[in-house]
C-alpha cells in the first residue's frame, strides 16, 4: 500500500510567523494536519512539514512505500541529488534518522499550479502564518528569534 504525502511550508516575510501543512492519502484515507511559529523561514516550514507528515506515518503505524510530493525544490533537491545541509541542521538532525529503513521517494510538484493536495497544504499553511502573524503582532520585535539564534546580551 503506497503512501502519498504532500507537503508545504508558508512564510509571512522571510523571516517571520510562518505555517506548515501535510496530507497524507493511503488506502482511500486522508490525514492532515498544519501548525506553525511565530518567527521563522520558509524553508523552516517546508521543511518541518516534511517531518511532522512522516512522524504522523510513525504514530498511525502505517507500513508501506513512501512518497513524499513537495513543492520545495530545495528539500526534493537535498534529499534526491545531495545538496549539501547548510543550514537548519536541527531539522535535518531530525527528519533523517525517521527516514532510516522506510522505502522513501521524493516527487517535485509545481507550486501554485492547481495541484489539488498541494493547493490544499499551500491554504492551510499560509492560514497558519496568518494565524502566527496576528500572534506576533502584540510581540516585542527583539523576543522574535530563529532556533539557534543567540540572544542579545546588551
Amino acid at each position: 500500500m503506497k503512501i502519498n504525502i504532500y507537503t508545504d511550508g508558508s512564510c509571512l516575510g522571510n523571516p517571520g510567523p510562518g505555517g506548515w501543512a501535510y496530507l497524507i492519502e493511503v488506502s482511500g484515507q486522508r490525514f492532515d494536519d498544519s501548525e506553525g511559529a511565530i518567527h521563522t523561514t520558509n524553508n523552516r516550514m517546508e521543511l518541518q512539514a516534511v517531518i511532522e507528515a512522516v512522524k504522523a506515518v510513525e504514530a498511525k503505524k502505517i507500513e508501506g512505500p513512501i512518497v513524499i510530493h513537495s513543492d520545495s525544490a530545495w528539500v526534493v533537491n537535498t534529499m534526491t541529488k545531495n545538496w549539501k545541509r547548510k543550514k537548519n541542521l536541527d531539522l535535518w538532525e531530525d527528519l533523517i534518522p525517521r527516514l532510516q529503513g522506510k522505502d522513501v521517494s521524493w516527487q517535485w510538484v509545481k507550486a501554485h499550479a492547481g495541484h489539488p493536495q498541494n493547493e490544499d497544504c499551500d491554504t492551510r499553511a499560509y492560514l497558519m502564518a496568518k494565524h502566527y502573524k496576528s500572534i506576533a503582532a502584540g510581540m516585542d520585535p527583539e523576543d522574535l528569534r530563529l532556533p539557534g539564534d543567540v540572544p542579545k546580551l546588551f
